[in-house]
């Protein structure tokens, strides 16, 4: 990801009031850990947004990811791969720490305090990634076990800074002209120049939309001021593909 920013207008109140890197992914950590910590049974329920990942591969992805941060190694977040069970818990819902999913979260919960270490003493573009990815995988995960998304979740501010940021690299990648997106609150311009149409939606729309989650076909069915079809190309960036069909419905149609 480069370092173009794309302009950000935000209006005050709690909703985008962004909150340190940090504490918006320990809040993740600890909503998906209450989501998981006493059902050992879904470890291997599919997310349909992740294809073909499991609760306990998402869950192995994620603490991956915080080992890579937690140690300060390099390397790009979005490639991490998720963990692979300990030889001694072959099923994936055994205890042993690295292996089965109550052990996952264990290691996580123990990392927390190096990560926060890292995070908070050389801040970078990375950890805003960590925070997104965990709260891109919060929302996933949610999908697959029918939990409701949080309200006002901390994370949407920041994560959609960064996604709209990364999303307005390909519209110029594309040539395309630039694109205003507006979400109750807060508005952003994706691209150069003065925008040639807007797109609006709820925030978590507009997330699941720039986070490879919905399809193409119901992102042209969000709130166009104008034709959509320029700029659909442009919603595959970075590790974000949009699904040939639709993995969950729209908070708005």
């Amino acid at each position: 990801m480069t370092t173009h920013r794309p302009h950000v207008e935000a209006a005050p109140g709690s909703l985008w009031e962004r909150a340190p890197d940090h504490l918006a992914y320990r809040g993740s950590r600890e909503n998906i850990t209450g989501l998981l910590e006493d059902r050992p049974d879904v470890a291997g329920v599919p997310v349909p947004a992740c294809p073909g990942w499991t609760v306990r591969d998402v869950v192995g992805h994620l603490v991956e990811v915080c080992r890579t941060v937690a140690a300060d190694a390099p390397g790009n977040l979005w490639e991490v791969p998720h963990a692979e069970p300990a030889a001694d818990s072959a099923d994936g819902v055994g205890d042993g720490l690295g292996g089965g999913l109550g052990g996952l979260l264990a290691e996580w919960s123990q990392l927390d305090v190096r990560v926060e270490h890292v995070v908070t003493t050389a801040p970078q573009l990375r950890h805003t990634m960590l925070m997104m990815d965990a709260f891109t995988h919060e929302l996933d995960l949610r999908g697959a076990l029918g939990v409701p998304v949080v309200r006002d979740h901390a994370s949407y501010p920041s994560s959609l800074d960064l996604v709209v940021r990364g999303f307005a690299n390909a519209v110029r990648t594309h040539g395309l002209p630039a694109l205003r997106i507006e979400a109750p609150g807060a508005a952003w311009t994706a691209g150069d120049g003065e925008p040639a149409a807007v797109l609006r939606g709820h925030r978590h729309d507009l997330l699941r939309s720039l986070t490879g989650r919905r399809s193409l076909a119901q992102i042209a069915e969000l709130a166009w001021s104008a034709a959509p079809e320029p700029w659909l190309p442009a919603f595959t960036w970075g590790p974000f593909h949009p699904p040939t069909v639709p993995v969950e419905a729209t908070v708005e149609g």
